[in-house]
This record gives structure tokens, sequence and C-alpha cells, in this order.
């Protein structure tokens, strides 16, 4: 029901800015001029939210893995599978969008007063201030990347600490990220109105030339997926695990029909977990760990889309890129990646981070979640062909292993 209300949002947004645009109406001018202040309320809501949320979530994740030195071979090929493919999905989607780029018209969107480039760095300078002296001021600031490392570090301190201390560290956190959620989902329902007054007002100034942008970011990143399971997955399993494509695929059709039409990769995890170990062969041991693990924190779609999604806006807004830019880019996007909250469209509210790191304003998000019903359809069928694939090949590693 969200999701339609959320489409039904853009879709008179879109029909109202564009017979602006078109008529010269003034009175639909003016309604969609004063629609704008409810996209503004929609993203300072989602900005108020937005930061604390993704410092808990990451904060639980890291700090459930325990002691780094107890992960074990399975933990190690498990990251070294998960790094190896999400760099390259993000990069993907990044590489794609810019080829995009030549076919979105000349547009110039609203001024906003956040839409503050941030002064260019050299990349040592950079790579210093990745480590913040003071995290609380980066926090009051806004430095979002300083402050995912403070915690991401903090978290990796905590799971060597006693059992004890830390499950109750944890469950503090935890509950903490609960609430934050259940917030989440009410800031969500002000999605529809806040998304009409954002496409309104911007397609009003716009016209078809927003349209037309929004239709080509969304080719991009549906070409984006294809290449990400042509030239990374497939190749794994044919070549690592010698698999056959046409058994792969018609084994995972159940599961990621079920992420298809829910957008959920945690829906698919029972179909995932039964056609792993029937079908395709997977130890139990290993799918009972790796699928909702997977489902928890491996969304390969997602980070595609992300990298796609801030290149888009980047240009949009007019925000040059750098190459410590990106590299902040890709950074940012692959933590957030791993620690996604489990709420509709976290893809798109979770990208504050890279956003800020190039200084991209965040009322462009507004615009994806917009249009985002058919890219997250797509994307979390990739999201679960990844986490099959990912017990697949360490599964396959560790009886290669075994005397």
């Amino acid at each position: 029901m969200l999701n339609r209300l959320i489409s039904l949002g853009l879709i008179l947004g879109l029909v109202i800015g564009l017979c602006a645009s078109m008529t010269e109406n003034e009175i639909l001018h003016r309604i969609s001029k004063a629609s704008a202040p409810l996209g503004e309320i929609f993203i300072n809501a989602v900005k108020m939210v937005v930061i604390p949320l993704v410092v808990s979530v990451i904060f639980t994740s890291v700090a459930r893995l325990g002691d780094p030195k107890k992960l074990g071979n399975i933990g190690t090929i498990t990251f070294i599978f998960y790094c190896g493919t999400l760099f390259p999905a993000i990069a993907i989607g990044m590489g794609v969008m810019f080829l995009g780029l030549r076919f979105i018209p000349d547009i110039v969107m609203p001024e906003n007063e956040l839409n503050q480039i941030p002064e260019l760095q050299s990349t040592m300078d950079f790579v210093v201030n990745l480590i913040p002296s003071n995290p609380f001021s980066a926090a009051a600031n806004g430095q979002i990347l300083p402050l995912i490392v403070f915690t991401a570090l903090l978290a990796a301190a905590v799971g060597t600490l006693p059992s004890d201390n830390r499950s109750r560290m944890i469950s503090g956190v935890e509950d903490f990220s609960q609430a934050l959620i259940k917030l989440v989902w009410w800031i969500l329902y002000l999605a529809p109105i806040g998304i009409f007054g954002l496409v309104a007002s911007s397609t009003a100034l716009l016209g078809w030339s927003l349209i037309q942008s929004l239709l080509v970011f969304i080719i991009c990143v549906s070409l984006g997926l294809l290449l990400l399971l042509v030239f990374v997955f497939l190749p794994l399993l044919i070549i690592y695990v010698k698999m056959n494509t046409a058994k792969f695929f018609r084994d995972t059709l159940s599961p990621a029909s079920i992420a298809f039409s829910t957008t959920s990769t945690a829906a698919a995890i029972p179909v995932s977990l039964e056609q792993s170990i029937n079908k395709l062969n997977v130890s139990k041991s290993i799918a009972d760990l790796l699928i909702p693990l997977g489902a928890s924190i491996y969304r390969p779609g997602s980070a595609l889309f992300q990298g796609a999604a801030i290149i888009f806006l980047a240009h949009i807004y007019d925000v040059p890129l750098v190459f410590s830019s990106v590299g902040g880019i890709i950074f940012a996007t692959f933590l957030v990646s791993l620690t996604v909250a489990p709420v509709p469209s976290s893809g798109v509210v979770t990208m504050t981070p890279a956003l800020a790191t190039i200084g991209v304003p965040i009322t462009g998000l507004g615009l994806i979640l917009g249009i985002d019903r058919i890219p997250d359809m797509m994307r979390s069928c990739i999201n679960v062909l990844g986490q099959i694939a990912a017990a697949i090949v360490v599964d396959h590693h560790i009886k290669s292993k075994d005397p």
C-alpha cells in the first residue's frame, strides 16, 4: 500500500508540474510552488533520523561479528567474496551511469541552500580526515564518513569484549536501532506528500527534461544489474565452481521471484535455504550461516544502485567529482550497503553519507525515492542471486580445502 501511495504522489506531482510547465497556468504554478515546503519537511525528517540510524545499524552489525580472530576460514572467504563483488558492483553502477549521462538533457535544478559543495581535498587529506579528532563534533557538523569509521572501529573493539559485556552493549544499541526503524516507518508515511511537493515544484520548472532524466536513470540501473550478474557472479560460478548456469537459474527461480515481487530478500530466506541445500548441494551448515547473513548485510544490487544514483544526482545538481571524492563515494557506499536497515527503499534513505561526501543536496533523494519501485524489484532479485552465489562459492572453497 505504501509503495502505491508513493507512486501516486510521484504521478500527481509529475502531472501537475508538467501541466504547469507546458501551459504556463498561473494556478498550477502556484500549486507547484506552494507544495515545495512539503518536500522540505519530508527531507528534514529523513535527515533527522538517518545519521543515528546508520550509526546504530553499523555498530550492531560489526559488533555481532565478535573477535575478528575467531572468524576463521569461513568468515575470511566470505568477507573476501563480499568485498570482491561489492566494489565491482559500485564501480559498474557508477560507470554505467557515467555513460548514461550523455543521454540526459541539460537541466538546471532549483537553487537549494543545502547545495554547498565542500572544499575539494587532496587524497592524503581525505585519508587523514577519515579519523575524526572529535567524533561528536563530526556528528554535529554532519561529517558522516568519519563518524562511520569511528563507529566501525568502536564496534570492532566491543566485539572483543567478554560475552556478557558485549551482549549488554549490543542489546542496548539494537533496541535504540529498532526505535529508529519505527520512526523511519512513520516518516515514510509522509513520503507520498513529500515526494509530491518535491516533484511538482521541480517538474514545473524543468518539464520533460526531468522525466527523461529519470527514465535514463532507470535504464542505466537495469543495465548495470544485468552486467553485474553476467560479468561478476556467473564467471565465479562457471570458472571457480564449474556450475552449469542453466541449473543455477532454474534452481534459484523461486527465491528470485519472491524477492522480485516483495522487494525483500528476507522474505526469500526460507526458499533460498531449501533450494541451496536440496538443489544446489550447498552444505547445510554453510547455507544456514550465509543465507541469513547475506539477507542481513550483503546487497550487491543495492550497492550498484547507490553508486549509479550518486553519479546521477551529482550530475543534475552540477556537483563536480574528483578522484578523492570518488574514493569517498565508493568507501561510504560499501559500508552502508553492508548495513542497510530493514525498511522500504532503505537503499535510497541511507545514501546520505555518500551524498554528504561530495556535497550533493539530499533533496535529490525524493526524486529517486519516487521512482524506486521498479529498480527496487530488480535489485532485490539480484541481491538474492548474489547471496545464493556467495553460499555456493564459499561452500565449494571449504570442500576443496578439506583433505
